[in-house]
């Protein structure tokens, strides 16, 4: 039962990682392909958020980072170190801690974020896989359902 539930985790994760890839939510960094997503935790159901130890709340965003390597052959997922700050329109600044989660040959990065209604945050994310720091930035805007 444990397996299903991860898998049915990382199939609804990636679903709604897909859906979103489609707006571009991909940045190119060198040789990395880095594929990023926003989202509120109510999307989770609470089987999954509780799997993978995400507080499923109207007031709690999820952040899901995967990073793929562009040079190898199949583009396989990179073990990488994420480090992100979140700031909102107040200039209030959070830290971010991503938790890794290997299923299979993917990995991906999960961090949680804590909103008000119509909150836009402003992501600054960092990546390093060993050759060096790779920088990127983003915005979501959240809403409680």
């Amino acid at each position: 039962m444990k397996k299903f539930i991860k898998r049915l985790t990382l199939l609804i994760i990636t679903s709604v990682f897909m859906f979103n890839a489609h707006a571009e939510n991909m940045k190119k960094l060198e040789h990395l392909d880095v594929h990023y997503i926003a989202f509120g935790a109510t999307f989770l159901t609470p089987k999954i958020a509780k799997a993978y130890g995400i507080e499923r709340s109207r007031y709690n965003g999820v952040i899901n980072i995967s990073v793929l390597d562009n040079s190898k052959e199949g583009k396989p997922a990179k073990h990488v170190v994420i480090t992100a700050k979140a700031r909102n329109d107040l200039g209030q600044i959070k830290t971010l801690e991503f938790e890794e989660v290997t299923e299979g040959d993917a990995i991906y990065y999960l961090a949680q974020v804590t909103y008000s209604d119509e909150e836009t945050y402003y992501f600054d994310v960092t990546i390093n896989d060993g050759t060096g720091n790779k920088s990127f930035k983003f915005k979501q805007k959240f809403y409680v359902d």
